[in-house]
C-alpha cells in the first residue's frame, strides 16, 4: 500500500477570501460575530488539541472512552469494507478507536485547516499501511461532494466532538439533510453529542484554569491581523464563556475591554467598553432532542452509546 496521502482540495473559493467577506458581514452585524470555523488556522487546531487535555474539558475524554468500550458494536453495525468519512478530522486521533475494530477499506478525513489536516493524515497513513488515506481541505459546513477517485460503496460518516452542537438546532437539522449526498440512502453516521448537565460543569470545560480556550478563542484576532492586516489588538479584548440556560448552550464571546475602533480591510469598526465578538456556540442535547432532530433530517436513530454518568452520547443514524 502506498503511503502517501491522496490529497484533495475542495475550497469552493479561496480560504482568504472567504475569511475576508464572513469576518467583514459578522462586524458589521448589531451583534459582532465571527464563525467558529475561523477558529482553525495551524495554531489553532493545535490551541484546539490542547484543550481537549485540560482536566475540566471533559467531552473529548469521555467520548473516547466511549469509542473505546463500543468500537466492536459499532463494526459490527456499521459492517467491514466500508469508506470512514470524518467531518472536522482534526487530530485524527478519535477515528483511530474505530479503525482496527471497523477494517474500513478508506478512510477520507475532511477539514478546514490544510496543513494540520496533511499533518495528521500523513501521520494516520504511516500507522496504519494496509489502509487507504485520502484528506480533503474543504468547508463541510457547506454542501459538497465525493472528490473524485474515492471509491465509495458503503460510506460511513464520523462526526465526533459534538462539533454539531456549533449550529443553531434548525442549522444543525438543515446540516444533517446537506450529507445526504455524501451518505445515501441505507449509509450510516456516527455522531458524538454532548448532553445537557449541570451549569458548574459545562462552564468550567470552557474556561479552563490553564486558559488554553482563551487563548484558542483570542487567537481569532491573531488570525484576523496576520491573513487581513486587521488593526486589531488582542490584548484590549478577554475571553468570555458561560451557560445560556434559555438556549440550552454554551456562548463563547470576546469582550472589549475598553472603548476602541478596530479596522479590517479599511474598514472601521467601532467597540464599546463590553461590547462582545460572538464566537462560538455549543448547544447541549438530551438523547431525546438529538434523535428527534436527526430524525427529521432523514436519519433514524440505530443504536446510542454513553457513559455511566451521561454526560456525553454517541448515536449510530441509518440514512432513511
Amino acid at each position: 500500500m502506498n503511503l502517501a496521502v491522496k490529497f484533495h482540495d475542495l475550497h469552493p473559493t479561496p480560504a482568504i477570501t472567504s475569511l475576508r467577506v464572513e469576518i467583514l458581514m459578522g462586524f458589521r452585524a448589531e451583534q459582532k460575530f465571527a464563525s467558529p470555523k475561523f477558529f482553525y488556522d495551524q495554531r489553532g487546531s493545535e490551541l484546539f488539541n490542547q484543550i481537549c487535555h485540560q482536566p475540566e474539558y471533559y467531552p473529548t475524554r469521555i467520548e473516547e472512552e466511549i469509542l473505546a468500550n463500543a468500537a466492536e458494536d459499532i463494526a459490527r453495525i456499521a459492517g467491514h469494507e466500508a469508506t470512514l468519512i470524518e467531518l472536522g478530522s482534526g487530530a485524527s486521533r478519535k477515528v483511530r478507536l474505530l479503525l482496527e475494530a471497523m477494517r474500513p477499506s478508506s478512510y477520507l478525513g475532511i477539514d478546514i485547516s490544510r496543513d494540520f489536516l496533511l499533518e495528521s493524515t500523513r501521520r494516520l497513513a504511516a500507522d496504519y499501511p494496509w489502509l487507504e488515506v485520502h484528506a480533503a481541505c474543504a468547508d463541510f459546513s457547506c454542501n459538497m461532494a465525493l472528490p473524485d477517485g474515492l471509491c465509495c460503496e458503503r460510506p460511513v460518516g464520523f462526526f465526533p466532538g459534538s462539533s454539531i452542537g456549533n449550529f443553531d438546532p434548525q442549522d444543525a437539522e438543515d446540516f444533517l439533510r446537506g450529507l445526504h449526498p455524501l451518505l445515501p440512502t441505507g449509509s450510516g453516521l456516527l455522531v458524538g453529542i454532548d448532553l445537557l448537565k449541570d451549569k458548574s460543569t459545562l462552564e468550567a470545560a470552557y474556561n479552563d484554569a490553564a486558559g488554553v480556550t482563551a487563548a484558542f478563542n483570542l487567537n481569532l484576532l491573531e488570525r484576523l491581523r496576520h491573513e487581513l492586516n486587521a488593526e486589531i489588538e488582542p490584548e484590549n479584548f478577554r475571553h468570555q464563556a458561560f451557560f445560556n440556560e434559555e438556549q440550552s448552550r454554551i456562548e463563547m464571546h470576546l469582550v472589549s475591554q475598553l472603548p476602541q475602533v478596530v479596522t479590517i480591510e479599511g474598514e472601521r469598526f467601532r467597540f464599546l467598553e463590553g461590547e462582545t465578538i460572538h464566537t462560538e456556540n455549543s448547544y447541549k442535547y438530551t438523547i431525546g432532542n438529538f434523535q428527534a432532530l436527526s430524525g427529521r433530517a432523514g436519519f433514524e436513530a440505530q443504536r446510542c452509546w454513553t457513559d455511566a454518568n451521561s454526560l456525553f452520547s454517541v448515536h449510530y443514524l441509518k440514512r432513511t
